[in-house]
């Protein structure tokens, strides 16, 4: 995989996790969702981060045996 394509995987992962963020955020601060629902989306987002989190290690872990 040339540095190029792994830059480029890297920046749609950082882009999708800056919307996941963006998401979170608003629907923190939307008065018209239920105390419920908001205690599910920040769980469903804190799963997301960790498995966003695990594929960049993936990913080190992949660059990282490219330089070998």
């Amino acid at each position: 995989m040339s540095s190029e394509r792994i830059q480029n995987a890297i920046d749609r992962i950082d882009r999708a996790l800056a919307r996941v963020e963006t998401q979170a955020a608003l629907a923190t601060h939307a008065g018209g969702a239920g105390a419920s629902n908001n205690a599910q989306l920040v769980a469903r987002h804190e799963a997301l981060r960790e498995k966003v989190s695990s594929s960049i290690a993936e990913l080190d872990a992949l660059i990282e045996g490219l330089g070998q």
